[in-house]
């Protein structure tokens, strides 16, 4: 049946991400932990088709197999729409590419989206800092997913700096489909309330800030690229571990976990390098992906939204916009 006129719709991407490094300091009075990371999107992602039509009153779908309980796209779409004041009829598709639960951001990526295809379907200006404002409220790793690229993530990792990035590399990214429960990995990290980091931590994340903000290869800086959570993570599951050591022996010059598990990447000299190692994990789950610099997520953005946004402008700015 053809879409009527007044429908606006959009097929947007939500990447992944991994992380590059991840040290986790002192426990805060909030509860929260205080992070240094550096945030990586990556090639493989979902895709979200979004039709949009004003409405007196609101409604919202999502249609995804398998069903998501509490889908955040939902909530993500809630909040802009009250952002924006406005009332409407929203359908999202979702086609899930991203596994869950292995640490590579796969709802907050979806979010993210929501906010940022929303505004320029409707035909609303929202300023990068009330949608950066709105992604917090809705999980810590969101804001990156406004952004993209490579990024500083300080305080829960909310805080976001834009930060040298590397050259592209190709990697593999393996998901064992093992649920790792991230209050537990803080827990057993022991970290305790304090208002004084621990410097050796910080001087290994100092380290790698500086050789990846030279612009070197995966190889050079392989041995500052490092992740708290490996050491309790591979002591509850170690089978996670033997996927990382068997990555090093497929020739990866980087291998890591990336956030509190399960997934873990390892990058290669190109892709050809990539796609062969790949070929090691012939029972389990894995893929090829390149890392993708801020200007190809824009880029990527642009051309998905087509008509309905301007390019060159961020974040996308709705053509419909008075």
């Amino acid at each position: 049946m053809p879409t009527p006129p007044s429908v606006r719709t959009a097929r947007v991407p939500a990447l992944a991400k991994i992380n590059l490094t991840l040290k986790v300091l002192h426990k805060r009075p909030d509860n929260y932990h205080e992070l240094r990371t550096v945030f990586q999107t990556i090639s493989l992602g979902d895709f979200i088709e979004v039709d949009y039509r004003p409405a007196k009153t609101t409604s919202l779908q999502v249609e995804c197999t398998p069903e998501i309980p509490d889908n955040i796209i939902l909530r993500a779409a809630a909040a802009i729409l009250q952002e924006m004041r406005l009332k409407a009829e929203v359908r999202f598709r979702l086609r899930k590419r991203i596994p869950m639960g292995g640490g590579l951001g796969g709802g907050s990526t979806n979010a993210a989206s929501v906010l940022l295809a929303l505004p320029a379907l409707a035909g609303k200006r929202v300023s990068i800092d009330r949608l950066t404002h709105i992604a917090a409220a809705l999980g810590s790793d969101v804001p990156f997913f406004l952004c993209g690229g490579t990024a500083l993530g300080l305080s829960r990792g909310e805080e976001l700096y834009a930060f040298p990035e590397p050259r592209v590399s190709h990697g593999v990214l393996i998901t064992p489909r093992i649920h790792v429960s991230t209050p537990q990995a803080f827990q057993s990290l022991g970290r305790h309330l304090t208002v004084t980091p621990d410097s050796r931590i910080m001087n290994s994340f100092q380290s790698f800030s500086w050789e990846v903000g030279d612009n070197l290869p995966a190889w050079s800086w392989r041995g500052f690229c490092q992740n708290d959570f490996e050491e309790v993570v591979f002591a509850q599951h170690p089978e996670i571990r033997r996927l990382k050591k068997k990555l090093i022996s497929a020739g990866a010059s980087v291998a890591l976990m990336t956030g509190s598990g399960s997934a873990v990447f390892g990058f290669f000299s190109n892709r050809s390098d990539a796609v062969a190692a790949a070929k090691a994990f012939p029972n389990i789950e894995s893929v090829v992906f390149r890392t993708v610099k801020r200007a190809r997520y824009r880029s990527l953005w642009w051309e998905c939204l087509g008509a309905h946004a301007l390019e060159h402008t961020w974040p996308p700015l709705s053509r419909y916009a008075e």
